[in-house]
This record gives structure tokens, C-alpha cells and sequence, in this order.
């Protein structure tokens, strides 16, 4: 698998290779994915299964990964008790969206399992569930949805305007800038680096005189391009997963 020369939207919407036409239909995209989770599963199943009292270079860079979402957006966002309970739940998040961010800049690869709709869709309503089910567990069914709607200290008049602004916000817009935000920054990095480099090819290759020479610009950019798509991969990461924890904590505490 390589990167089309032309890149356009059939990026995104690639041809299906098998079981076309049935609910298992494979493209380039689904196979993406599929190794991004089967690299994550294996490469942290052996760490897990290896790990020791003293922990050696790789299991220390993998212990670093859950270490940091666990004291610095779990703990930090939801407190020790807390924290540590959403921790695991808060970690696969993570996890699941950088592996699947990270896929635009392997080679063989070159497309982020999250620059379509249906995967940061996918997590978006796995957070959604999350930050809904704590506070339903922490309040009840009608004390959680009591709490969202209608907060209290305010004018029993001004829930007419203030419950549909709530609802609006709490379980519509909420599910919705967590599947946009991902989606526009992993598509709009795909297309970046796309262009870069098949600039530099085009301008190289078939391009006349000394407009050659511009290519060279084009792959210098394709490099910082690169490099700060691999940036993007974990910021991204980390804003899904902080989100997630802000949303649980206003879930689970009172309004």
C-alpha cells in the first residue's frame, strides 16, 4: 500500500479488495485500522505479559504512556479516587486514538485510521456512554438527567431558556466538536502531506529547468509536515481523553 500519487478524496473512500458488498467489505482504510489496533493489542500484550519489578527500557516507555494519562488527565481532572477509577477507561481512549491518529505517517500506511467520519464517531459515543453511565451510576436516571437540565440555584422562569440550551450542549454538541475536532485535524494533516509530497515528486520528476530545484522546498515542508503530524497524533490523543475526563467530572458532581 502506498500513497496515491493524486491525492483527492479518493483517499478517503477507497475501492473495496474484498467481501465487497457485505457488512466484512475490506478497503485500504478498514485494513488501516485493523493494524492500528493489532499493533496497539500486541505491542502492549507483550509489554503486559513481560512486565517486571524492574522494568526494563521498553516496558519503562510503556509504562510512561499509562502513567501519564493516568496522573496527568485522570488524576489531575478527576482527583485521586476518582481518577484512578476512569484511569483504565480514560487509558484505552488514549491509546486507541493515537495509534489510530499515527497511521498518516507510517510508511506502507500513509492514511490516519481517523481522517473518516466512522472512527472518531466510533469514540466519540464510547465517551459519550462514559461521561452519561458515571452519572447515572453517581445520581440515578432522574436525578443525573434532573442535574444536567435543571440546575439548581436558578429561577425556576429562566429554565425555560437555560434547559434547552443544556440539553443542546450537554448531549448534542458535546458528542458532536469530540467526532468534528478529530476528523477536520486528521483529515487536513492526510491532504498536507499528501500535497508536499506529491509536489516534490511532480516537481522533481516532471517538472522543466530550474523550477526543479523548487521541489526541494516541497520535501523540506513535507518533512516538518511529518513531523508535526506526529505532534497533531498526540495532541489529539490527549484533548479526546482530557475532554472525556472534564465530561465525566461534570457528570459525576453536582452541576
Amino acid at each position: 500500500m502506498t500513497m496515491p500519487m493524486k491525492p483527492g478524496l479518493d483517499d478517503f473512500f477507497p475501492a473495496p479488495f474484498a467481501f465487497e458488498g457485505t457488512i466484512f467489505e475490506m478497503n485500504r482504510l478498514v485494513l488501516v485500522r485493523l493494524i492500528a489496533t493489532a499493533l496497539l493489542v500486541v505491542i502492549f500484550g507483550i509489554g503486559a505479559s513481560r512486565a517486571k519489578l524492574i522494568p526494563t527500557k521498553g516496558q519503562m516507555i510503556l509504562e510512561t504512556f499509562i502513567l501519564f494519562v493516568r496522573d496527568q488527565i485522570a488524576i489531575e481532572t478527576l482527583g485521586e479516587k476518582e481518577g484512578r477509577r476512569f484511569a483504565p477507561t480514560l487509558t484505552v481512549i488514549f491509546l486507541s486514538v493515537f495509534f489510530m491518529n499515527i497511521t498518516g505517517v507510517i510508511p506502507g500506511l500513509n492514511i490516519a485510521a481517523s481522517s473518516v467520519v466512522a472512527v472518531p464517531l466510533i469514540f466519540a459515543i464510547i465517551s459519550y456512554v462514559v461521561f452519561i453511565g458515571a452519572g447515572i451510576k453517581r445520581h440515578g436516571v432522574v436525578g443525573y438527567f434532573r442535574s444536567q437540565l435543571f440546575p439548581s440555584g436558578v429561577p425556576t422562569w429562566l429554565y425555560v431558556l437555560l434547559t434547552p440550551i443544556e440539553l443542546l450542549s450537554t448531549f448534542i454538541i458535546r458528542p458532536a466538536t469530540l467526532t468534528v475536532r478529530l476528523l477536520s485535524n486528521m483529515l487536513a494533516g492526510h491532504l498536507m502531506l499528501a500535497l508536499c509530497f506529491f509536489g516534490t515528486h511532480y516537481l522533481f520528476f516532471e517538472a522543466a529547468g530550474a523550477l526543479k530545484a523548487v521541489g526541494v522546498l516541497t520535501l523540506a515542508g513535507g518533512v516538518v509536515f511529518t513531523l508535526f503530524e506526529i505532534f497533531v497524533a498526540g495532541l489529539q490523543a490527549y484533548i479526546f481523553a482530557i475532554l472525556t475526563s472534564v465530561y465525566i467530572k461534570l457528570s459525576i458532581e453536582h452541576h
